[in-house]
């Protein structure tokens, strides 16, 4: 394990311990928005590269060993007081839970926060309170998937138990697709992810725009931050290819929307920390899809910066000390990313942007990729095939969308059709 000091040390901010740093193309705008508020010492299970200009100090540790980094925790250097502990990476929440409860800091307990881990612990958790959400069966074979599908009636979503980013998620139309998508989510993996003898979700399909929730929570209390409606591709795999934010949504004033997302977090004894929800307004109402116990993925809460002047870090680091946030929303405005993707599965040679030909609107490009990566559609792989990213601001969704759609002809893409060239 090696320590060393990295960015000067502020006395007058709190210091966070942050449990990884994420993919740096994702989550380097959320590590500088943290260390503006902050001073930041990392656990991560490498020596940092682009995350030091950020710290004021790092350990490398196993950062899915709960007991490990508590026993590196308590033996910091002389001077290092921590006074939150922060984390936005899904396969580490429950040992970084532990981590907080061991040093007495602010947090849910564990296993609360396992019962966001876990999908189907969620759904038990939630239908023993009555908080409105999809009829879900847990299954180990073949066989139990087909009868769980006709118990349910089709159409079904089959999904892994303990995965996210819609990885190995299919929409069953009838039993002639079940088979594939059935092996489709029990193949899917994730080093860290535990491995269950039942580990897919055979659910109801609720019909209804599905939309997502980043919310600060504080002993219980909530404070809405984003709102984003999702906008997918790739059917029947819920490619999330693009996400909308207002920053006045209506969202933030329907009852019925916020009174579920209230009950679903006291059914699974969430009380402090930020969660991403996903709910699906259905005809008879708001239903939960997930609820994830970190911020938002896909950039969403820089989206949200975008559109309302909210502040994810300055949100997180408040959280984490058990503080409550600033949530007041500086502007009204509209904010959308999409994710670019390539016509087939490809080897990529370059990518050039050519940021004069951006619409002014745009307010964020970036590649996603490097020469010589390989880019695979779904469903054979999902988010790391984009090949980059727009975000646009405007009054309108309408504004944003056109900014976006004018930005993609600004990305130069030259790659490999696959199979011209051997791999």
């Amino acid at each position: 394990m090696a320590l060393q000091y990295k960015k000067t040390h502020s006395p007058h901010l709190p210091t966070i311990l942050l449990v990884t740093s994420g993919y740096h193309l994702y989550r380097e705008y959320l590590l500088k928005m943290v260390a503006e508020h902050s001073n930041v010492w990392l656990f991560l299970d490498s020596e940092p590269s682009w995350q030091i200009p950020y710290i004021v100090g790092h350990t490398v540790v196993n950062t899915l060993d709960a007991q490990m980094m508590i026993e590196v925790a308590r033996n910091l250097p002389d001077g290092v007081k921590i006074d939150g502990v922060l984390c936005w990476d899904e396969i580490r929440m429950v040992q970084t839970a532990k981590l907080a409860q061991a040093l007495g800091l602010p947090g849910t307990d564990p296993e609360n926060v396992s019962r966001c881990r876990d999908k189907h612990l969620t759904r038990t958790f939630l239908a023993a309170s009555g908080v409105p959400q999809a009829t879900s069966i847990l299954v180990s074979s073949l066989e139990e998937a087909v009868k769980a599908a006709e118990t349910i009636g089709y159409p079904v979503i089959i999904k892994p138990r303990a995965l996210g980013a819609s990885y190995g998620v299919s929409l069953v139309n009838g039993p002639e697709q079940l088979n594939t998508a059935f092996e489709h989510a029990k193949a899917a993996t994730e080093e860290g992810v535990p491995v269950y003898d039942k580990g897919v979700l055979v659910e109801e399909y609720m019909q209804g725009p599905e939309v997502s929730i980043d919310v600060a929570w504080v002993n219980g209390i909530m404070y809405p931050l984003f709102v984003g409606r999702k906008v997918t591709g790739f059917f029947p795999h819920f490619e999330e290819i693009g996400h909308v934010v207002h920053s006045k949504d209506p969202l933030f004033e329907y009852p019925p929307f916020l009174s579920v997302l209230e009950q679903a977090h006291q059914a699974v004894g969430f009380r402090n920390g930020i969660t991403h929800t996903e709910l699906r307004l259905t005809q008879s109402g708001p239903k939960i899809v997930e609820i994830n116990a970190r911020l938002g993925g896909d950039m969403i809460p820089y989206v949200g910066w975008f559109a309302s002047g909210i502040n994810p870090g300055q949100v997180a680091v408040a959280v984490a000390c058990g503080h409550k946030p600033d949530v007041e929303t500086r502007h009204e405005s509209v904010a959308a990313i999409q994710f670019l993707y390539p016509e087939y599965d490809a080897v990529v040679d370059s990518l050039h942007i050519d940021h004069a030909a951006l619409p002014a609107s745009v307010v964020a490009a970036a590649p996603l990729v490097s020469p010589g990566q390989k880019l695979l559609l779904p469903p054979t792989d999902h988010v790391s095939c984009r090949y980059g990213y727009a975000i646009a601001r405007g009054d309108t969704i309408e504004d944003c969308k056109a900014a976006t759609e004018l930005a993609v002809k600004a990305f130069n893409l030259k790659a490999r059709h696959l199979s011209k060239v051997g791999v």
